[in-house]
């Protein structure tokens, strides 16, 4: 079995990549587990030295026929993280509907010429959800964006579940929840200070919180969105149903609530280092999105949350090899 990875040389591409290989099998057409044969990653850039278990091909997701150059012609199993986050397709408005609309349809063309419908998971957001909000989201809410980036998302998730009508693929959007902790630099997603108020400090620098100390955050770590990657696409087609999108579940942390959790595990130290400093525009878009979810269909299909805060950052201290 050959598996597609677009994005895959970004934090969360690559981690899906390292787990695949590890576990070594996903479910193939007849829902057997089967062996992954080889394993693709398309992105802009990679890591230095990546792994030599992976082909990797450098490319813009969006130029014409280079996905389609990239995507081998039995290749069974495809995720679609490729992205231009969220602050970024706010500022630069064509740049964001060039790689996340444009190259989210080449992908799926590209899906519908190989040689039988791939099973294909599409990253999506809850930034597909905007506006007047109830105080609890629930599966009934609908899609109504308020950002440039959550109506790009949307739109994808409308495409895949088209493109999964007509039998060229097999689809399944996640609604992603923040993803807590990231490693590295900040990005220009609004949602990158959700990560630094926890990695900054953690490294010796200080935070500074661009939103309100009691904004709240609905999040998911690293870990349990790969497995839900794993999990969406090893369903059979008979779990999703006419609805090809589900919203993941997760947990609702402040900012004030992470800082808490920093303190009772590094620290007042290392928990003081976060620092409010204002940025309206990042503000803004964060005000639109969505706090508080119920995820009974989420939940019912086997996908599940952390279990708290502290375990977040612990698994991200043990994870990286932070010594306190």
């Amino acid at each position: 079995m050959k598996v597609f990875i677009s994005g895959g040389g970004g934090f969360i591409g690559y981690r899906l990549a390292r787990k695949l290989a590890e576990r070594g099998t996903l479910a193939g057409p007849d829902g057997a587990a089967t062996p992954i044969s080889a394993i693709k990653l398309f992105d802009a850039a990679f890591p230095p030295s990546p792994d030599p278990r992976f082909a990797c091909v450098t490319g813009d997701v969006a130029a014409p026929g280079a996905i389609a150059a990239a995507l081998d012609a039995d290749t069974a199993s495809v995720f679609h993280l490729a992205a231009v986050v969220s602050g970024g397709a706010e500022a630069d408005f064509d740049l964001g509907y060039r790689v996340n609309l444009d190259g989210t349809r080449c992908l799926l063309e590209a899906c519908r010429r190989l040689r039988r419908p791939p099973r294909l998971v599409f990253a999506s957001s809850v930034a597909a959800f905007g506006g007047a909000l109830p105080a609890v989201l629930d599966d009934s809410t609908i899609a109504n964006p308020q950002t440039s980036y959550g109506a790009q998302k949307v739109i994808g998730e409308y495409l895949v579940t088209d493109y999964t009508r007509k039998g060229f693929i097999d689809g399944r959007s996640l609604r992603l929840p923040t993803i807590v902790v990231r490693p590295g630099r900040p990005n220009l997603a609004a949602s990158s200070f959700a990560s630094g108020i926890i990695r900054e400090p953690l490294n010796g620098v200080v935070s500074e919180c661009p939103v309100p100390f009691e904004t709240g955050i609905w999040l998911l770590s690293p870990r349990r969105v790969v497995e839900a990657f794993i999990h969406a696409h090893d369903l059979p087609a008979s779990a999703w149903g006419a609805s090809r999108v589900v919203n993941l579940p997760g947990i609702t942390v402040s900012v004030e609530g992470a800082v808490d959790a920093l303190r009772r595990i590094a620290g007042a130290g290392v928990a003081d280092r976060v620092q409010r400093k204002a940025d309206p525009r990042i503000e803004a878009i964060v005000q639109t999105w969505p706090v508080r979810f119920r995820t009974p269909r989420a939940t019912a299909m086997g996908f599940a949350p952390d279990p708290d805060i502290d375990a977040v950052i612990r698994d991200y201290i043990r994870d990286e090899g932070i010594r306190l």
